[in-house]
């Protein structure tokens, strides 16, 4: 009689575990379709959008930036369509990931998915905010060059490099702050960046303007007695 017991409870145990495998079958199947699927979406759209980024040539555009030599700098080599198109796949991966893991119920998987895809937002922003400081440095460089050159002053080349850097720096500063990569560790580099600027300038002119400060001082002495 006990073993008929134990007997029974170890063909409940198989029956209930090969019900729970015929359940989860259908949706195993669906997920594995989709993922095959969406693989091939993907592969495409990546194709399609590198076309795209090619045929209108964003590469050339870039390049009369400055953002090739940025690029190079950190080893890597300008393919602007490669970048669009690997944003893509991936980004179209984890909505294809994220569809399978409501499937199968696994909600931990999905909560993060959906983090992931929240964040995409911010890159694009940040590749934009990158772009612009590339404009604006390009502009800024070529007006303090043009100014200097017109006054007769030297060092123009080496003034324009300089405001091209510090504008492209804080483009760098501010998009990664986008990402929300160390932002306030950013903010204090900026701060104590600004006050070295402004501590350094007025050492200089305290050191280098102490004769002529001097001289305006003694002159209002002079007429204030008078």
């Amino acid at each position: 009689m006990m073993s008929q017991t134990y007997g029974g409870i170890v063909v409940d145990s198989l029956r209930n575990t090969w019900g729970t495998i015929i359940n989860f079958l259908p949706a195993f199947i669906g997920a594995l379709l989709i993922l095959i699927v969406g693989l091939l979406v993907a592969s495409l759209l990546r194709a399609l959008f590198e076309k795209i980024v090619k045929v209108i040539k964003v590469d050339s555009l870039l390049r009369k930036l400055g953002f090739e030599t940025i690029i190079e700098r950190a080893g890597m080599k300008l393919d602007s369509g490669k970048f669009v198109g690997g944003l893509v796949y991936w980004f179209f991966v984890v909505v294809v990931v994220l569809a399978i893991s409501d499937i199968l119920g696994l909600w931990g998987l999905s909560t993060f998915l959906n983090e992931v895809l929240m964040y995409f937002p911010s890159i694009v922003v940040a590749v934009l905010i990158m772009l612009a400081a590339l404009v604006v440095a390009n502009f800024l460089r070529n007006i303090v060059k043009a100014s200097v050159t017109a006054a007769k002053l030297h060092s123009s080349k080496f003034l324009g490099t300089v405001t091209w850097w510090s504008v492209v720096v804080f483009g760098i500063l501010a998009a990664l702050i986008q990402l929300g990569v160390a932002g306030a560790l950013i903010q204090t580099i900026i701060t104590g960046f600004i006050a070295m600027i402004a501590l350094a300038g007025g050492i200089a002119f305290g050191l280098g303007g102490k004769d002529y400060a001097s001289h305006l001082l003694e002159k209002l002495r002079e007429n204030t007695e008078k």
